[in-house]
């Protein structure tokens, strides 16, 4: 009866062990699991400073979309239009010349316009409006140079203003050299077709010319009335500023 008693006591202690053991063990793993948040604390915030990193670059390309800029935009080229311009010239001057000389050559002058506009025909020898006579050869040479620098500047060209001009020039210059190239007595020294005549069947009151030479004084006029207006080929218009003289007078004069 005596060991009964104290085997009970003996597994009842056994069993009290084992569950205090269980209980000594809860705690730890509750402290192993307890450092574990932080961690995941720590790196959510990185993940959201990746997620967030592109958003400035969004921005910024989006300021580039708008087209902003600090130098501006340039107008575009218009080379294309000087091109066409003075192809457009050319071919209207090589058919009226060949046309004055298949039916004007040897005919009498017509008065078209009431005697306002006579059709004639001129072998010239000199430049535009019968001036320079004797200098075939010299003014083939200034065409070739005004031919070259006009498709040259070309290049940085954007005023449609200055388009037109230099494409009048260009094709002018071209119609008449092509009459100094090809035409008789020989190259280089060729005579340029003439047909129109103002107020007089033979040029009395103003010289005789041709298409070539109104294209050459309209684009020259064109481009002197820009040059004043301080226009340049670029696109750009320059405005004179202010002397700090001036201003400085000018805040002068000013009542406080």
């Amino acid at each position: 009866m005596t060991d009964e008693p104290k085997a009970d006591e003996k597994v009842s202690a056994e069993a009290a062990g084992k569950d205090g053991g269980k209980a000594a063990e809860k705690p730890a793993e509750t402290l192993v699991s307890e450092p574990e948040k932080p961690v995941f604390e720590v790196v959510t915030p990185v993940v959201e400073d990746k997620a967030e990193a592109p958003a400035p670059a969004k921005a910024e390309d989006d300021d580039v979309v708008e087209g902003f800029s600090f130098t501006g935009s340039l107008p575009e080229p218009r080379t294309r239009f000087l091109a066409v311009l003075a192809a457009g010239v050319l071919a209207l001057d090589v058919l009226t010349k060949v046309s004055a000389v298949a039916f004007l050559e040897g005919a009498d002058p017509i008065k078209i316009f009431g005697g306002a506009l006579y059709l004639t025909f001129v072998r010239n020898p000199g430049a535009a409006f019968g001036l320079a006579e004797g200098w075939t050869w010299i003014l083939a040479l200034i065409a070739f140079g005004v031919a070259g620098f006009i498709v040259w500047i070309s290049r940085n060209l954007r005023s449609q203003g200055w388009a037109a001009g230099l494409g009048l020039v260009l094709g002018g210059a071209v119609g008449n050299l092509a009459d100094r190239l090809f035409r008789e007595p020989g190259p280089m020294r060729g005579h340029v077709v003439d047909f129109l005549s103002l107020f007089d069947p033979y040029g009395g009151v103003w010289p005789v010319f041709n298409i070539a030479d109104m294209a050459i004084v309209g684009g020259g006029a064109t481009i002197i009335v820009l040059a004043l207006m301080q226009h340049d080929y670029d696109g750009t218009i320059t405005k004179d500023e202010e002397s700090p003289v001036a201003v400085e007078q000018d805040g002068l004069a000013k009542p406080d």
